[in-house]
Parts: C-alpha cells; structure tokens; sequence
C-alpha cells in the first residue's frame, strides 16, 4: 500500500467543499484547510466562515486563513506544515512560493475541461456560449493561469434544460470524485501529465460583473435564452421592466416574430409576458423584480401593473 501523502487543501465556497469532503471520506490524510479570511456579511454584519471552514472545523482539520499569501509568518507556517501536495479547488491565484513549496507540487480542479475556459467563470461561460458539454479538469499549477499540464479530465453532457446552477451542482460532485482518483494516483506514482492542446481557439471564461449580465435585446433569442440559462440562478441576466431593475432566470423561445423594436414587451397581464429579441419574441418563465420575490411569471402578473 502506498504511503499517504500529507496535504494541505485550498478552497472556499460550497463548490470546494464537496472536494474535500471526498477526500476525508476517502482517508485521505488532510492535515490543514487554507481558505478566507472570515467576512462581515447579511443584515447585521456578523462574522461569517467560509463554507470550507465551517465543514473542516467540524472535522477537526486545522485552519489558517492569512489575508495575503506572501505573508512572511504565513509562509513560515506553511513550510512547517511539510505537505507533500497541495490541492486547490476555487481559491485564488497562488503566488509561486507558494504552489511550488510541495514535494508533489499543487494542483487544482478546475470547472471546465481545458485548456477551453480557463478562468474565474468556466461553468457559467459553457452554458452562455451554448456548449453541449462541459466536464472538470485536475492540473498542476504553473505560473500561467490554468495553462499546467493536465491529470485526468471527466466530461458532463450539458441539456438545453440545464443552467449554470445544476450544472455547477454536478460538476462539484463528479469533482470530488476527481480529486480523489487524482490524489490516488499521485501516491501510487502513476499519473499522467500531459501539456494542454493550445492548438485550437481557447475561448476564456472571465470573471462576471454585473454589466456582464445586462441582457442586449437585439442579439438573436437563441442567445439570449443561452446567457439567461448561464447567469441563472446566480449572479442571474438582467433588464429593465417599468423602470425597475428586473432580474431574468428562465426563458423560452417563441414561434412569432411579429414586427416590434428589440427590448420592447407585450403581455395578457394574466399568463405571458413576451419581450422583443433581435429575430423573435422570447418568453419569460422565471424572474425577479427589484424589491420582489422570485416568482413564475403568472404569479408575477397577477400582483403586477405593467
């Protein structure tokens, strides 16, 4: 049986959290989480943990949560540590003092199957550029940002019924599994690295503002009904409605394509609302009005004055 390796795990939001989960469950031999900083959050401004923290306080995991990763005393702290390997899965960016101190190296889990997508938003930009299948990816880290060379990759079909949302919560889980194989086939000293195929276009995956997330009326209704599906249910596509910011979850695309400006609307005030899209008119399903709940489009018409 081959030794257990000692590791230092790198995450923060629920997304990470499944990882390491995976691994405690699996033995491996986790000896301390980096993640965040506790932030001041909701209404009252109370401390909150990041969901990482929470799950390896409970498993009785050290902590350490420095605010800059070149940080003297926290890199004296790491060293101490002697890891063997780092795994990094939704952290941020490493400085090399940092991705280099293993024996092993680090490597990360990455939400797309690259080199297609490197990025802080690879789930939400498949689904926005109308992909038909996405996967994870786990890579050592090198200085470029998710250009190392690649371990192993697993692929995911994405339906036209799926948004960012349920494909993140697949990705999170079959990335567990991921992490798991790979660190296993770390300590077995059997694992492959092969350099990523730069030879086609990469299409990115940036991070996502909210003026991303404005919908463009006159872009085709095929892609808009794309990047409503991508931005749902978070940080969600959005447009302006009486006025109001109006957030858009869930859209269909329509047979008519009756005459009318782009980003106009019409509607029987009981069932359907239906905005103008550059070629057709494209149905709300789902949304969300400032200062409203989340709702179906009935019951939105129904309390609405359009």
């Amino acid at each position: 049986m081959p030794d257990k390796l000692r590791i230092i795990f790198m995450g923060t939001p629920e997304f990470a959290v499944q990882s390491l989960r995976s691994l405690v469950e699996s033995n491996s031999n986790v000896i301390a989480v980096i993640t965040v900083p506790d932030k001041p959050a909701g209404r009252g401004q109370k401390q909150m943990s990041s969901p990482v923290k929470i799950y390896a306080e409970e498993q009785g995991i050290p902590v350490l949560q420095p605010e800059k990763l070149k940080n003297p005393e926290f890199i004296a702290q790491l060293k101490a540590l002697n890891a063997d390997l780092q795994v990094v899965v939704a952290f941020r960016m490493l400085p090399e003092i940092v991705w280099s101190m293993p024996k092993y190296g680090t490597f990360n889990l990455h939400g797309s199957l690259l080199p297609q997508y490197r990025g802080a938003a690879p789930i939400n930009w498949a689904v926005i550029n109308g992909e038909t299948e996405s996967g994870v990816t786990t890579f050592f880290i090198e200085k470029e940002i998710d250009t190392g060379k690649i371990i192993f990759q697993e692929r995911d079909p994405i339906s036209r019924e799926d948004n960012a949302g349920s494909v993140y919560e697949r990705l999170m889980h079959i990335g567990g599994k991921l992490v798991v194989k790979t660190v296993q086939a770390i300590e077995e000293g059997n694992y492959p690295q092969e350099p990523q195929d730069e030879s086609k276009e990469i299409k990115m995956a940036p991070k996502i503002f909210r003026e991303t997330c404005e919908i463009d009326w006159t872009q085709p209704a095929e892609k808009i009904f794309n990047f409503v599906r991508g931005l749902s249910p978070y940080p969600a596509a959005w447009t302006t409605l009486n006025g109001l910011s109006c957030k858009i979850f869930k859209t269909s695309i329509t047979e008519d394509s009756s005459e009318s400006n782009p980003g106009e609307f019409k509607t029987d005030h009981k069932t359907f609302l239906h905005f103008r899209a550059g070629d057709v008119w494209l149905a709300i399903e789902v949304l969300q009005l400032e200062g409203k709940k989340k709702m179906e489009v009935g019951d939105f018409l129904r309390g609405a004055k359009l």
